[in-house]
């Protein structure tokens, strides 16, 4: 910048900072000399809009946007300018772009979905509803009138009203495409299954011991174990039983390749699950480690490497496959004198699988009540929707192959769909 336009810029912001009527001309000065100034073409949008201008202001915004494309706050104000001057698809278009560089402007999210709303796209409207009041109270805004600045009480509260209605009516949807591949008799109990998650209709386990805590699937044979029969990898996996020991016993000789199990990003409540065993509470601390080669979903690919045999079986399973969910597949270690205590796992879509290593003796897994000795190299499989819990009362270390495979009892077209829907309802919450 040259010093007449340094000098034009510091007397139109002097004039603006005292409200004096001259900071306009003052401004519009500043952009003859120098070109471009996003301080002066907003000052000059603002007096538009407050004139009744707003194509004057979408023009000067337009211009300060193409000079600072990345710039959220001017995309917001070019919103506002554009939906005023009657172009609600470059307001849009602004919001989105605004909100994808700044996810934490709840406002422009709430602008953007009033705009989708008022487009007819309930939808679209719903997800960014969503998204401005769980972004918000994440961060501790908009959670009741105190913490809503009182301008937004109204549209926070039509937010909420607009995202109770058609949330269930967004996840419905998801059915709409599995239906049109795989044909609504196929879908039965995939619909059923997500019509009760959403409260559209009633579904219990048969079994009042098993209690999903997320996502209960309706028709479903309900037992704490498994039958070895359901599943015709079993055999596979427990002939490589060998080959895989060896690489767990190579891992477990490197301290620094075991991670905690629980905890990391998700806090868990370690003593919510742990507990040292009767006679290891003096001397031990209780621990439950693992070496990864799956978690949430996402691939351990260092640990697949270092554990070749291991990895090849795994990719040869029908594991639990749901973007950003599952499978969990690991080297679970538990430490002497630990107990991990009762819970409910997560949906009955699910069985988890062990290959035990190394067990010795005074180990044992109980689900829905019934105790369960493992045996090495016999695979044991469960639904963990039943309550379970895991024991190590020896002065040893156990270690199994844990994972997530598919219940047996879907077909494979019940498998892609939950995946489907799982990944849906996951993309949703997260807004």
């Amino acid at each position: 910048m040259n010093a007449p336009a340094d000098a034009a810029l510091l007397q139109a912001r002097a004039w603006a900072n005292a409200g004096d009527p001259r900071a306009e001309a003052g401004y519009r000065r500043a952009l003859e000399l120098h070109g471009h100034s996003g301080e002066a073409h907003l000052f000059i949008a603002r007096a538009a809009m407050t004139r009744g201008a707003p194509r004057e202001a979408l023009s000067q915004l337009q211009q300060a946007c193409h000079a600072e494309p990345d710039n959220p706050q001017l995309l917001k104000c070019l919103a506002v300018a554009a939906e005023a001057a009657g172009f609600p698809g470059e307001a849009r278009q602004a919001l989105e772009y605004a909100v994808a560089l700044a996810p934490s402007l709840y406002v422009a999210h709430l602008q953007l979905a009033r705009l989708l709303e008022q487009a007819g796209d309930r939808h679209g409207a719903t997800r960014a509803y969503f998204r401005a009041l769980t972004r918000a109270q994440f961060d501790g805004q908009w959670l009741d009138p105190d913490s809503t600045p009182p301008r937004l009480l109204a549209q926070v509260a039509h937010a909420a009203e607009f995202v109770r209605d058609g949330r269930a009516e967004v996840l419905a949807s998801l059915m709409e495409p599995l239906h049109a591949r795989f044909g609504r008799e196929a879908m039965q109990r995939v619909e059923r299954c997500l019509h009760a998650y959403l409260g559209m209709v009633a579904a219990a386990p048969p079994d009042g011991r098993q209690r999903p805590k997320f996502l209960y699937f309706p028709g479903l044979p309900s037992a704490p174990y498994f039958a070895p029969e359901d599943f015709e990898w079993i055999q596979r996996l427990e002939n490589a039983a060998d080959a895989i020991l060896e690489e767990a016993r190579a891992m477990l000789a490197e301290p620094e390749a075991l991670v905690p199990f629980l905890g990391g990003d998700d806090d868990t409540d370690l003593g919510a699950y742990l507990h040292a065993t009767a006679g290891h509470a003096a001397t031990s601390k209780p621990r439950w480690d693992a070496v990864f080669f799956y978690r949430h979903g996402q691939v351990h690919v260092d640990n697949q490497r270092r554990c070749a045999a291991t990895a090849s079986v795994l990719e040869s399973l029908p594991l639990l496959r749901i973007a950003g969910h599952a499978p969990e597949v690991c080297f679970s270690v538990l430490a002497p004198g630990t107990h991990i205590l009762p819970h409910h796992g997560v949906s009955n879509v699910r069985a988890v699988v062990h290959l035990p290593l190394l067990v010795p003796d005074d180990c044992a897994l109980q689900v829905g009540g019934q105790m369960h000795t493992w045996r090495e190299g016999q695979c044991v499989a469960f639904d963990d929707t039943y309550l379970h819990e895991a024991w190590n009362r020896s002065d040893h270390t156990r270690v199994i192959l844990l994972m997530d495979a598919w219940n047996p009892h879907l077909s494979e077209p019940e498998r892609e769909a939950v995946a489907a829907v799982i990944e849906g309802i996951g993309e949703f919450n997260r807004g």
